[in-house]
């Protein structure tokens, strides 16, 4: 019942930077976290990053230094800033969402994924 759009991936040299967002939509009492999954050719789907709504995150190792996530919960929102990116951080980003429904159960929810290609 919670409908994600992702946005913000592309095309970026080594080095460079993007902003994913993520907007959920639909019908939900409230979403308690928000975050990042990644996929990348041959590898299995992997957690990047996620935040609470009380603003707590969590980030793989991988990424901690170079990644900030942050969200908007009034807008439901939340949104991935990528600074100094690597090639190996090419993958497929999916947005998901852990809400709880207006009948009080949980749903988890993805977004259909957003390509992010670091290459020079």
């Amino acid at each position: 019942q919670v409908q994600l759009v992702e946005s913000g991936g592309g095309l970026v040299q080594p080095g460079g930077s993007l902003r994913l967002s993520c907007a959920g939509s639909g019908r939900f009492f409230s979403i308690n976290v928000m975050g990042w999954y990644r996929q990348a050719p041959g590898n299995e789907r992997e957690l990047v990053a996620s935040i609470t709504r009380g603003g707590s995150t969590n980030y793989a190792d991988s990424v901690k230094g170079r990644f900030t996530i942050s969200r908007d919960n009034a807008e439901n929102t939340v949104y991935l800033q990528m600074n100094s990116l690597k090639p190996e951080d090419t993958a497929v980003y999916y947005c998901y969402a852990e809400a709880t429904s207006v009948f009080n159960r949980g749903m988890n929810s993805w977004g259909k994924g957003t390509l992010v290609t670091v290459s020079s």
